[in-house]
């Protein structure tokens, strides 16, 4: 085996070192340090919003934003099944019930048309996941929310830099969470970001991330809150990485066209797709096997293994998970449970060559055909 492909790898070619270094010598290496405030403040500008508040990582940030939204005990929000179990544990900290609507088939994200019928008088909010990298269909999300009188918070986990209607993700509903782990477009290594254009809740944000300490009176706590602050060489490295955000999204978009080229004519595969309202940042180049059943599935991943190639299933979709399955029948899931089931992501570095994505592809393509 000449070469290991993993499903993902960070890259840090930008000034991440040096400022790292600048921590160092500094001695500011905690959850205080100038590049919080300045990569807050440059990562509210990319995502052309007025709040960015840096977190230790994506699921603190998510719980952060659900408290931030006052959810608690007895209130119901809405999640996609189809997600990282991440989105519904947060609701679960809360002491609140996650409520699972299914995928739609083209893009994978919460399918709008179904929301409605889990709205009850206990429903309190609705999160949207940006599945993989393309933005869920925002303004029927946020219809329903306004009639009913939900927030919206966006799961933007993966989906940083994407666009729905020319805005960008982080911007699109009352809230929104980015992750920041070493997987993702840009990363900090762990770390997270809520961000959002309401001044009240991006305070008490801030004050639920720093155990409830009042601003104005050090060591007096108006409430009970959480230790979910970023620390300064976290925010170092994510002021580096968002120099470069340009560029690391155009390389995840540079590596899904050499896929498309090469999977294309594979009628064994469903590719992912770009809607004509959205960008795609393709977090993950992920493919779905057109027919077969999860053992298939995970032979694909097998094969793909021995061939220096590391693929991923799709997570499994929350109805099936030991902590959630006795919510809803799986048979109310039948588009999520099939994409979950056949669904497979590769390789999606930004430092892949064209020589890379062919490689990969007619191996995979090789394989399928086999099968």
């Amino acid at each position: 085996m000449d070469k290991y492909y993993p499903v993902a790898l960070p890259v840090l070619n930008g000034n991440e070192k040096k400022y790292v270094m600048d921590c160092l010598d500094s001695t500011w290496i905690s959850s205080n340090g100038s590049y919080i405030k300045r990569f807050e403040e440059e990562f509210a500008a990319f995502c052309r919003v007025k709040h960015a508040i840096a977190c230790s990582n994506g699921t603190t940030t998510l719980h952060l934003a659900l408290l931030a939204h006052g959810v608690g005990p007895g209130d119901e929000i809405i999640v996609p099944t189809l997600t990282f179990v991440a989105t519904a544990n947060a609701v679960t900290y809360c002491g609140a019930k996650p409520v699972f609507v299914d995928s739609e088939p083209e893009t994978w994200n919460i399918d709008p048309k179904r929301i409605e019928e889990r709205i009850t008088p206990r429903t309190k909010g609705i999160v949207a996941v940006h599945l993989y990298g393309h933005p869920a269909d925002m303004d029927p999300i946020r219809q329903l929310a306004q009639q009913y009188g939900l927030f919206v918070m966006e799961d933007a986990a993966e989906a940083l830099g994407a666009e729905y209607r020319g805005q960008r993700t982080g911007g699109l509903g009352d809230s929104a969470i980015f992750s920041l782990f070493g997987n993702k477009i840009i990363t900090t290594g762990e770390g997270g970001v809520l961000t959002t254009n309401d001044d009240a809740l991006a305070d008490r944000a801030r004050l639920l991330r720093g155990q409830g300490m009042d601003p104005e009176r050090r060591y007096f706590h108006t409430v009970v809150g959480y230790n979910y602050r970023m620390t300064n060489i976290q925010a170092a490295i994510g002021c580096a990485q968002l120099q470069n955000a340009e560029w690391h999204i155009a390389q995840r978009l540079r590596i899904a066209s050499h896929y498309t080229e090469y999977l294309r004519d594979c009628t064994a595969l469903t590719l992912p797709i770009q809607q004509e309202w959205a960008k795609n940042v393709y977090w993950l180049f992920s493919v779905v096997l057109r027919e077969g059943t999860e053992a298939k599935r995970d032979e694909v991943i097998r094969r793909l293994q021995l061939r220096g190639i590391e693929s991923r299933p799709f997570f499994y979709p929350m109805h099936v998970l030991p902590p959630y399955k006795q919510l809803q029948a799986a048979s109310e899931f039948p588009v999520a449970g099939r994409i979950a089931a056949q669904g497979i992501n590769l390789p999606s570095y930004g430092t892949l060559s064209e020589a890379d994505v062919r490689y990969i592809s007619s191996t995979l393509v090789n394989i399928v055909s086999s099968l």
